[in-house]
């Protein structure tokens, strides 16, 4: 218990009563009584007449108000708190409730008996009047603070955010995630992104999410900063800046990319140390460093290695491109706010429309997004759905020059997906025709003129393909009797001997498979033309049945088609001549990445929805991934297996992937000129007779000589060609620099890019070659089938061009090629004409020779 005098000095050093003279307080010191209140009891009743003047000496209070304009009523009271003095003074009722939150001790003093003080001793109620008048000032200078404050700020402030980042992708949770730490800290931060993902409102979300979110949040575009940065930092001795102002609120700097270069190391250096000094004019003193308390946020567009140092940590933004799977979401989020918005109800979004937008990339992201959605709704009108033909500006630039033919006829999508194609017409023709093929060039007439096979095989065949592979690409290896019988010998394998398949070697298969089908093919080269293959009928079916024992025994081996998308020879020719195809079997990438899970096109499964069930891609290729057709087959397996409808069978410019996404390979260029030799290995006798070479192609030896020079020498030229385009560009580059003139001079493209350019000429020059035989001896083939049944079919019809035909058709086919091949070399190098003389030269020049040889 204290004294009198003890409870004088506490009432004093403690309590808001030392203003008074010591004579009152003392008056109130010998009046007041203890008293001892438990926790969680009420001590005052809002909008009541005071019962006591309470003065708190142990424990803690807790003030709650109604009035929610005036956050100064809820609020805690700590020992020397005195309660119901302003009330009791001015006689009013009290403005709020207090409550205990612990056990308190309290010195009091009843109503009555403190009113016979106030009339006893006139300067309490003056000593009061005089402080509420200082508050009141004080209150009315921080009130004319905080307009002033509001009046600077409030061009610039963000009132609130907008939903947080939408979907559930991997993006969006790593993104919520950092944004939840990035409001837990005061650190600065870059948010980094394309334009259009909405960073100013992943700034606001991180402020609002913050313990600081009552404070201000201002927005500033640096683009607009004034150079010597006096609207941010203030001047001396004049009007403050808005960081001045900013107080502990958070500070957007929008685009920092548009900052003007003088500013931008001053603030570099602000957000590194947070310190800054007001602007000075010429001639004055440098003005004293502040230190400001903001969170500071910075969004960028483009890289900046001086802010990039500065700040403590970065947020990358994933564009739109990489999150298809939240565009459903995303898009949902835009029809409500819009519907909202407008008062509308909800269209809903097809399924087709969907797919169409999960196949577009967005350069303008979500801000594209958005406007997308905005503008379809309004121009469905009343419809209640939004269909893909409302999103028209949805267009991939990548698909513009691309015609889907299944969406155009349907009944060719019906017959891709059916078991007719391919694996009905494999197993119920081309599998027992092929041994009945192999059977007849084994015990049939040996020479081409009696056997019906080896006509069907050079005179039908080769040309007829030739011919395809620019309209369907590589479509024979889908219907190939080598992989057919490779399947039979796995299934049958695994049936007999259950285990697993070996996995692909892949990275040894990709970096020597090229060389080996390139070898492959070389030796079938010379065995065809030493051993006269052509009209011989036992060795045309000993080079059919190693072909199909390659296959057959790599089945057994490895799973799916290893053979024919690394190591098969004619798969290798049939791979590059299908680049120049007219058509392509491709997957939206948007649907692929957003809605597939299962990527059944690519691994097979059971049925899911409208997809089949399936084995995956026999070539283990995803259709959303092929650079070009070299591994496609046209066997439609990713067709019937996607559930989602992505898969498409397009026309296309002829060749576009050699100068779009085309990445060259070594090994197709060597096979390339292989097979440009190769035509030049098929016209000897011409060559000899063109050349007036005394050989004798009876003699093995000689025959052997010329076989490799015929196909060794025609690859020379266009060496040649390249080397003197190397040659002229570097005497350019060596009177440019002796001259000292300011010359653009063009560097040639790689040889193995510019290569690509001869494929046409190469088909073009083979196709030429075969006419012959498909115009003078496929029209024969009923008197060549009796022939091999030992019939006399000699009255039979027969249909043979005539000579004059044949050679216009073999010279149009030249020269149409070679226009193709000038064509897409300039395509390929996308250089002047002038640049490129002595490619198309050489293209010329190979031309001619063909010409002189065929025609």
């Amino acid at each position: 218990m204290m004294n009198t005098n003890e409870r004088l000095i506490w009432l004093q050093e403690r309590t808001v009563l030392g203003i008074l003279d010591r004579e009152p307080i003392s008056a109130i010191a010998n009046l007041i009584e203890e008293k001892v209140i438990p926790a969680n009891e009420p001590l005052v009743t809002e909008a009541t007449p005071p019962e006591a003047l309470y003065i708190l000496l142990e424990g803690k209070l807790e003030s709650n108000s109604k009035d929610k304009n005036n956050p100064t009523f809820n609020c805690g009271l700590l020992p020397g708190a005195v309660v119901n003095l302003q009330e009791l003074v001015l006689d009013e009722l009290t403005k709020c409730s207090i409550t205990t939150l612990s056990e308190c001790r309290f010195w009091v003093v009843p109503t009555p008996k403190f009113k016979e003080l106030i009339a006893e001793y006139p300067q309490i109620q003056a000593a009061i009047s005089r402080q509420l008048v200082q508050e009141v000032a004080q209150l009315t200078s921080a009130l004319i603070n905080e307009q002033e404050r509001s009046i600077a700020l409030r061009p610039y402030l963000v009132t609130k955010a907008q939903r947080g980042v939408v979907g559930t992708s991997r993006y969006a949770v790593k993104l919520r995630e950092q944004i939840r730490k990035a409001a837990d800290t005061r650190e600065s931060i870059l948010i980094f992104g394309e334009p259009g993902l909405e960073k100013d409102n992943i700034a606001a979300l991180i402020h609002f999410g913050s313990d600081f979110r009552r404070q201000p949040i201002i927005k500033l575009n640096c683009g607009i900063l004034q150079l010597s940065g006096a609207d941010l930092f203030g001047r001396a001795g004049g009007k403050p800046g808005l960081i001045t102002w900013l107080g502990e609120g958070t500070l957007i700097l929008n685009n920092i990319q548009e900052t003007p270069p003088e500013l931008l190391p001053k603030l570099a250096e602000f957000i590194a140390n947070r310190t800054y000094k007001p602007t000075t004019r010429a001639g004055e003193p440098e003005a004293e460093a502040y230190t400001s308390q903001a969170r500071i946020l910075i969004i960028s567009e483009q890289t900046q290695p001086l802010i990039q140092r500065a700040v403590d940590q970065t947020i990358k933004v994933p564009p739109v491109r990489v999150r298809k799977s939240d565009i459903k979401a995303q898009v949902e989020y835009y029809i409500s706010l819009y519907a909202r918005s407008a008062g509308i109800g909800k269209p809903k979004v097809t399924p087709e429309a969907l797919r169409r937008l999960q196949s577009y990339d967005f350069p303008g992201n979500l801000k594209e997004l958005k406007s997308l959605v905005e503008r379809a709704i309004v121009q469905a009108g009343e419809a209640r759905e939004l269909t893909e033909e409302i999103f028209w500006s949805a267009d991939n630039k990548k698909k513009r020059f691309r015609f889907n033919l299944l969406n155009a006829y349907p009944k060719l999508r019906t017959f891709l997906r059916s078991s007719w194609y391919p694996d009905w017409i494999n197993y119920g023709v081309t599998l027992p025709a092929f041994a009945l093929i192999i059977a007849v060039l084994f015990l049939g007439p040996q020479t081409r003129d009696r056997n019906f096979v080896l006509n069907l095989f050079w005179a039908w065949w080769w040309p007829f393909f030739l011919f395809l592979f620019p309209f369907l690409g590589r479509i024979w290896c889908a219907f190939c009797p080598f992989m057919i019988y490779g399947e039979v010998t796995q299934k049958l394998s695994l049936w007999l001997f259950p285990r697993k398949l070996q996995s692909w070697p892949r990275q040894q298969a990709e970096k020597w498979g090229g060389w080996f089908l390139f070898t492959m093919f070389t030796l079938i080269f010379l065995w065809e033309e030493l051993w006269d293959l052509e009209n011989t009928a036992y060795l045309s079916a000993c080079l059919l049945l190693l072909i199909t024992a390659g296959a057959m025994i790599c089945s057994a081996i490895f799973e799916r088609r290893f053979w024919c998308r690394y190591l098969c020879p004619i798969g290798g020719m049939n791979g590059l001549f299908a680049k120049l195809s007219m058509t392509e079997l491709r997957a939206q990438q948007g649907i692929c990445s957003a809605t597939c899970t299962t990527y059944q096109c690519y691994k097979g499964g059971l049925q899911k929805g409208e997809g089949m069930e399936t084995n995956g891609c026999p070539l283990y290729s995803h259709p959303a991934q092929l650079e070009d057709n070299r591994d496609c087959v046209l066997c439609m397996t990713c067709l019937k297996a996607c559930p989602h409808r992505s898969v498409e069978f397009n026309l296309r410019p002829p060749a576009i992937e050699l100068w779009t996404t085309h990445v060259p390979r070594s090994y197709e260029v060597a096979l390339l000129f292989l097979l440009l030799g190769g035509v030049y290995l098929h016209r000897l006798p011409e060559i000899q007779q063109v050349m007036n070479l005394q050989l004798d192609l009876t003699d093995f030896g000689q025959h052997s000589e010329l076989s490799l020079l015929a196909l060794i020498i025609p690859v020379i030229v266009p060496f040649i060609a390249y080397g003197l385009m190397q040659l002229f560009y570097r005497l350019n580059c060596y009177i440019k620099n002796l001259k000292n003139q300011n010359i653009n001079i063009i560097k040639p493209k790689p040889f193995l890019e510019l290569a690509y350019g001869y494929l046409p000429l190469i088909l073009g020059g083979s196709l030429a070659h075969y006419l012959r035989l498909a115009l003078n001896e496929a029209g024969r083939i009923l008197p060549v089938t009796f022939a091999t049944f030992g019939w006399n079919g000699a009255s039979l019809p027969i249909l043979v061009a005539h000579p004059a035909v044949i050679a216009f058709l073999q010279g149009t086919t030249l020269f149409f090629s070679t226009l193709l091949t000038v064509l897409l070399t300039q395509k390929i190098a996308r250089q002047p004409l002038r640049c490129l003389f002595w490619q198309h030269l050489a293209a010329i020049s190979l031309t001619v020779s063909m010409w002189t040889i065929i025609v």
